[in-house]
């Protein structure tokens, strides 16, 4: 691959970001038919096609993947430098990216305050999505880190405990089983259920632990949010299976009810996540150093 350039690569990211030669070019403020110059010579040095065309769009080809990832590799140093010659020239400061998943945003805030009080001249990026999308960001390195419950398999990864993350069946407060103790989980089949998208990390937990009893849930409703589920289960639409800190302000104000099923809470693990490959300048350091020592200090309290 000798000869490739950055703005080959560049234009090959564009293209399949964006779905056409066209699309590409206005991204990268230059005129179609440069875009097409760039990956005709970016194909002749890998001598294999980088992408092929379907319908109105384009896909990468296995190669083109390669040459994407490394690309990703590549402006992800190139960021990273950029962050570490600020750092230099100011003699401190800097700037950190990180990922946090929905559900951590009912926490993950007040530990970011708390440490840019103590480093103020640190900025943090932050970046909410799904699971899905933070672990798209470890992937194409645009996050020095993430925090998520359950860090992701097939990629080199480093984490960190931050504290614990306990999941509960959440209800609303005048349901039947409201005041009753001792639950069986097995016996809530009847129960119609809201529940997280699929591949969502709440909706995996969930799965596994009702497998163990056995118990097939009635699912009245898939729901991509969880401010949504609880809004839901408020008004009388069903049960959930959520984390307990994503209700820790409704459950003080009495807006909805953990029901006492037996084994549960369901136990996980906070986790801050950096690639093996991400390189950890000063700014996140700090912010590694601070959430794995002290970010269990941010999680809700709940009785």
């Amino acid at each position: 691959m000798g000869g490739v350039t950055l703005k080959q690569l560049r234009a090959l990211a564009a293209v399949v970001a964006e779905g056409s030669n066209a699309a590409a070019a206005n991204r990268l403020n230059v005129t179609p038919p440069a875009v097409a110059l760039q990956l005709k010579l970016l194909e002749q040095a890998v001598e294999m096609p980088l992408f092929d065309r379907i319908g109105n769009g384009i896909r990468p080809t296995p190669a083109g993947l390669e040459v994407l990832a490394a690309a990703a590799r590549i402006e992800g140093a190139l960021t990273d430098c950029s962050e570490a010659l600020s750092t230099i020239r100011g003699g401190e400061g800097g700037r950190v990216a990180v990922g946090v998943v929905s559900t951590a945003k009912y926490f993950s805030p007040r530990a970011f305050a708390a440490f840019t009080r103590q480093h103020p001249s640190i900025e943090i990026d932050l970046f909410v999505g799904n699971r899905a999308e933070i672990v798209a960001e470890l992937t194409s390195f645009r996050r020095d880190m993430v925090i998520m419950g359950r860090p992701p398999d097939g990629m080199s990864v480093l984490r960190a405990p931050i504290g614990p993350h306990p999941h509960v069946v959440i209800a609303p407060p005048d349901h039947r089983l409201a005041g009753r103790k001792s639950i069986r989980l097995a016996s809530l089949g009847d129960q119609k259920w809201l529940v997280r998208e699929n591949g969502s990390g709440t909706r995996l937990l969930m799965e596994r632990v009702f497998d163990e009893v056995g118990l097939r849930p009635k699912i009245a409703m898939e729901i991509d949010s969880n401010e949504t589920i609880k809004q839901a289960v408020m008004a009388g639409l069903g049960i959930a299976f959520l984390s307990a800190h994503t209700v820790e302000l409704e459950l003080k104000v009495g807006h909805l009810k953990v029901l006492d099923v037996r084994g549960l809470p369901a136990m996980r693990e906070w986790f801050a996540v950096r690639h093996a490959e991400k390189r950890m300048l000063p700014a996140a350091g700090e912010l590694w150093s601070y959430l794995t020592t002290r970010g269990r200090e941010f999680l809700p309290q709940l009785e």
